[in-house]
């Protein structure tokens, strides 16, 4: 990999991340490297401004923060190509990011990447679109949003909890109406976030697959169901007369549903591209970790085995 040209993008608010981001862009500097650097967060968006602002291509995108400033990036960044080199600094689970004892010799990472010496992980994603109506050859009537994680089909309200009831159909063919709190559509690296919250199926993140959850329905006939990447997961609110149904990509409000209006959720042209620096990456023992099963809460011996 050259490293002529690199954003890194800190975690808003967090002394440590900004740090670290400060001493990468100097190192970064020093081997004659242009650095873009800037926050990310809720209210900061740094995206935009780096990829308006470059002539040339990004070679890396350095993200410094926890899995929702992994998911920012993936989401502006994925359809660019850029890969990403996230690290846990002031995260809590760190699902997609690599820990701070790796990253802790910077400068031995700068020459592993510039020697190709790291792994590449490509994770899907999913884009939606919001159409007016039933045809199917109608203009799109939102942009594309693009998640890591999931698309959310939920009602929000200042005021009280409301209950949705929405319509979903696969590939054109009405399959269920769900009444509860929403529906989840999820890629296998977001399985293991608000899916498997709201019970949902854990998806290895090395499968092309989309899973869809109700959330808390009000019938238990409502199941998940897992789909091929190629379907098409068609979302239609009824009875919004209060006009509260929203779109949510990776936990973010993206844009309204009105009624008479559907959401087409679909495997993305592109993918997210995260740099792996640990030799002996495992997915098992991610999950073991962060999802603190058994065989990360139980300290035994192994000589069984032998």
């Amino acid at each position: 990999m050259d490293l002529k040209q690199v954003i890194i993008a800190h975690k808003a608010g967090d002394s440590d991340s900004r740090r670290w981001a400060e001493k990468c862009a100097r190192q970064l500097e020093s081997r004659n490297c242009r650095v873009l650097l800037g926050p990310s967060g809720p209210k900061d968006n740094p995206y935009p401004v780096f990829l308006s602002s470059v002539t040339e291509r990004i070679d890396l995108a350095l993200v410094l923060g926890g899995d929702g400033t992994a998911l920012a990036a993936a989401r502006h960044l994925a359809a660019d190509g850029i890969p990403i080199l996230a690290v846990n600094i002031g995260g809590t689970l760190g699902f997609l990011t690599e820990s701070i004892e790796m990253f802790s010799d910077t400068e031995r990472v700068w020459d592993r990447l510039s020697e190709d010496r790291y792994a590449v992980q490509r994770r899907m994603m999913l884009s939606a679109t919001v159409f007016d109506g039933d045809r199917r050859d109608a203009e799109p009537q939102s942009d594309r949003f693009l998640a890591l994680n999931d698309m959310c089909v939920k009602p929000a309200s200042a005021d009280r909890m409301i209950t949705s009831i929405l319509e979903m159909e696969i590939d054109g063919e009405v399959v269920d109406q769900y009444q509860g709190d929403g529906l989840i559509v999820s890629t296998p690296t977001g399985s293991t976030c608000y899916n498997v919250s709201a019970n949902g199926p854990i998806v290895h993140s090395g499968m092309e697959a989309i899973a869809v959850t109700p959330i808390c329905p009000l019938s238990l006939a409502s199941r998940p169901i897992i789909l091929p990447s190629g379907c098409v997961v068609s979302i239609w609110p009824l009875g919004d007369y209060e006009l509260n149904t929203k779109l949510w990509t990776d936990g973010v409000m993206a844009t309204s549903i009105w009624p008479g209006q559907r959401v087409d959720v679909r495997m993305a042209d592109c993918q997210a591209k995260f740099i792996i620096l640990r030799e002996n990456y495992s997915y098992y023992h991610t999950l073991r970790e962060k999802l603190q099963w058994a065989g990360a809460r139980i300290q035994y011996s192994n000589n069984h085995r032998n």
